[in-house]
């Protein structure tokens, strides 16, 4: 048979032990870079899911931060406004005093300035009689008439 051209027998047994050799020596350095591409793969994948974690958690912790600040805010605009009112009524009732004691005062300096009139006018009234020694009265005469003045 070899000699007819039909050797397709022996041709199919040394490829198959071609392609037995062939798989000997390059199916391990094959599956280790197959390997390696997954777990290469499988490496970048978990980073990445890793940065995913970390932007969310990120991004919560942010969103917590501004919703913290927020309620800052309220309070301190709240405490503000509170403070507001407090100084405002503050500065109302010191004025209150403030006028009141300005009444007060007045009605004083007003109360000095009557008694010193009066004692001015008394002074005078006898300052007159006193000068006059054609006028003789008794003291209930001179109490009336200094009534009269004054009153």
């Amino acid at each position: 048979m070899a000699d007819g051209g039909y050797d397709i027998v022996p041709r199919t047994i040394n490829f198959i032990v071609f392609a037995a050799i062939l798989y000997y020596f390059i199916a391990n350095p094959i599956k280790n870079a197959y390997k390696g591409r997954i777990a290469g793969i499988a490496a970048r994948l978990d980073n990445i899911e890793q940065k995913l974690k970390d932007s969310k958690a990120k991004k919560d912790d942010a969103l917590r931060r501004v919703e913290e600040a927020k309620a800052n805010a309220a309070s301190l605009v709240e405490t503000a406004r509170k403070e507001a009112v407090l100084i405002s009524e503050r500065i109302k009732e010191e004025t209150r005093q403030e006028v009141a004691n300005l009444e007060k005062s007045f009605q004083d300096q007003k109360e000095f300035e009557k008694r010193r009139m009066v004692k001015s006018v008394v002074g005078e009234i006898l300052n007159e009689i006193f000068a006059s020694d054609s006028v003789k009265m008794d003291q209930s005469e001179l109490i009336n008439i200094m009534l009269k003045r004054v009153g």
